[in-house]
């Protein structure tokens, strides 16, 4: 037998296979395609405190390698969540993190302490590439002292696994890295979108209502790879890899890398079952590589 267990900070996860947010909805949207509890968990899509629209459209754009997305994180807010789409998350065996997001310091801190009382949320992604609004609109990611302000402060409200998703449109990802392990974060997610844009060059307009957005796909994943290494060698804490992850392959590179686990995002779009299709590829490279534990990978990188 195969032992894919990985542990993620204080989380035993099964295997190494999450879902990205934004790409997997609430989760049970795919109940009708994988069997979930296969995975070793999930991120929900971004809840805010208060309800969201969104960004006008068109906010979704092909590109050669990938797509831009500028949903600009439409949910129906955290009353929401807790009452509708809580209940049914609980049928779930496996791990369930919620993507949280906000537009002040204030909006963070009070969705992590209510979603802290959630007995079945077994943990946060703390979405940091968000504009403080009340900071002329500079994404709290990208400025070293709003994110130690925002972990710090999350981190005195939240008791159980707390992810941070850091932004890779920063000059050094290790000084940000460094900075959650800090504040006291468990784990990060790495990398989050890169920001991008496409012209339509008949019209002479951009794709995309808001002109530039997030971009997602294989084109991201040598950036999320090498973004990866360097945060292994920075940070103790587990790191997810995130980004362009579209077979087995490219789970193994990150977990080589220096990942604990990953998430699997665009494919998901693409294809609703590829998270079980990349599980299995796992389980066959592991045979053909005579590998009895996963987790031997990670880190293991020869030069």
């Amino acid at each position: 037998m195969i032992d894919l267990s990985v542990k993620l900070g204080n989380l035993e996860l099964i295997n190494p296979i999450l879902t990205a947010s934004g790409t997997f909805g609430y989760g049970f949207e795919f109940d009708d395609f994988i069997n979930i509890n296969e995975l070793g968990g999930f991120i929900t899509k971004s809840v805010t405190l208060n309800k969201r629209e969104g960004n006008p459209y068109p906010r979704i754009a092909e590109t050669p390698s990938g797509m831009l997305n500028s949903i600009g994180l439409q949910n129906k807010g955290l009353k929401y969540f807790i009452s509708e789409i809580y209940p049914i998350l609980t049928k779930y065996k496996c791990k369930i993190f919620v993507n949280v997001a906000g537009s002040s310091l204030e909006e963070y801190i009070q969705v992590a302490e209510e979603l802290n009382e959630l007995s079945k949320v077994d943990g946060i992604e703390l979405n940091v590439s968000c504009p403080n609004v009340k900071e002329g609109g500079i994404a709290f990611g990208i400025n070293e002292a709003m994110l130690t302000q925002v972990v710090r402060e999350v981190r005195k409200v939240y008791s159980k696994h707390l992810m941070v998703k850091l932004s890779p449109n920063v000059t050094d990802i290790k000084v940000f890295a460094k900075i959650a392990e800090n504040e006291g974060a468990d784990s990060i997610s790495v990398i989050n979108t890169l920001l991008g844009m496409m012209v339509d060059v008949k019209t002479k307009k951009p794709l995309l209502a808001t002109i530039t957005g997030g971009l997602s796909g294989p084109a991201i994943l040598p950036i999320a790879l090498r973004m990866v290494y360097e945060c292994s060698k920075a940070v103790k804490i587990p790191i997810v890899g995130v980004g362009g992850i579209s077979k087995a392959e490219d789970v193994i590179a990150f977990l080589l890398c220096g990942a604990t686990a990953v998430q699997i995002g665009t494919i998901n779009f693409v294809d609703p079952t590829a998270s079980i299709k990349i599980l299995n590829g796992i389980l066959s490279y592991c045979e053909l590589q005579n590998i009895e534990r996963i987790r031997d990978l990670v880190g293991k990188l020869e030069k």
